[in-house]
């Protein structure tokens, strides 16, 4: 990759924050890889700017990833919205084709790979999920398609009741209970931190009730890990934390923005 022109794509991840994303590092090598002539960069950006900054990133000829707190706000504010899009309510991904801005949620693409880098083949029977925010959607979609029970931790029941709704199915069951729920004796094949907790070192760790889990995926992710990945493997049970996702929700969509395949082995290497 040159130095920027008048005529490199540019892209950008928009959310807040934004200033730990990893985005960038593994995105710009990708775009060295492959000789492409883009750069990408983090904003931060609010809710009342953020449709316009995506808008008007696509429109130009760019695109870009959206990170918490816009999911769901960039999922109403594009003109065309894949499958994943339509069943999650959330997008993460966005550009321009054919003069309309279309949204994507690779998050879908990404938790499907975690889970089975992490346990070496499809997700077990029984989930244990924690947060019903953005993230939680795209792991619901990814469980789709094979019978599943998955309970439910979340502090706001009416938000827990409205994921659980939109992704209820005769193949997927779905058990709301709140964060604090005892959980001694129940045994799950998959934890599961969808939220937040985990971005500060001073946030407390997941919860999980006291049930035994037989492997944690933190969907989080920081340099050293995360705490909740430390706290996991310290018990002896098999742990990672959001890289994973990261790197494949990241190619697909390079996919989207360049109509070619990503160079995966230069973003996991500046990984």
């Amino acid at each position: 990759m040159s130095a920027p022109t008048a005529s490199t794509r540019v892209f950008a991840l928009l959310g807040d924050p934004v200033s730990h994303s990893l985005s960038p590092v593994f995105q710009n090598a990708a775009l060295r890889a492959a000789g492409l002539d883009g750069v990408y960069v983090a904003l931060r950006c609010a809710p009342a700017e953020f449709a316009g900054v995506m808008r008007g990133l696509a429109l130009a000829g760019g695109g870009g990833n959206v990170t918490v707190p816009h999911k769901q706000a960039a999922a109403a504010a594009v003109d065309r919205r894949t499958a994943t899009v339509e069943r999650t309510g959330a997008c993460n991904a966005f550009w321009m084709e054919d003069g309309e801005v279309w949204g994507d949620n690779t998050d879908v693409a990404g938790a499907r790979a975690a889970i089975r880098a992490l346990l070496g083949g499809d997700a077990p029977e029984s989930v244990l999920l924690v947060g019903a925010g953005g993230a939680a959607r795209a792991v619901l979609c990814a469980l789709e398609g094979a019978p599943r029970r998955v309970t439910l931790l979340n502090r706001s029941r009416e938000r827990a009741r409205e994921l659980a709704d939109r992704f209820q199915s005769e193949g997927l069951g779905i058990e709301i209970l709140p964060l604090d729920a005892d959980l001694a004796g129940r045994e799950f094949g998959l934890a599961i931190n969808s939220t937040a907790l985990g971005l500060r070192p001073t946030d407390p760790l997941p919860p999980t009730g006291g049930a035994r889990v037989a492997a944690a995926l933190d969907l989080v992710y920081s340099p050293a890990e995360t705490a909740w990945v430390h706290h996991m493997r310290a018990r002896g049970i098999p742990a990672a934390d959001g890289k994973e996702m990261l790197l494949h929700q990241g190619a697909a969509a390079f996919r989207r923005w360049w109509n070619t395949e990503a160079p995966l082995d230069a973003m996991r290497t500046a990984l």
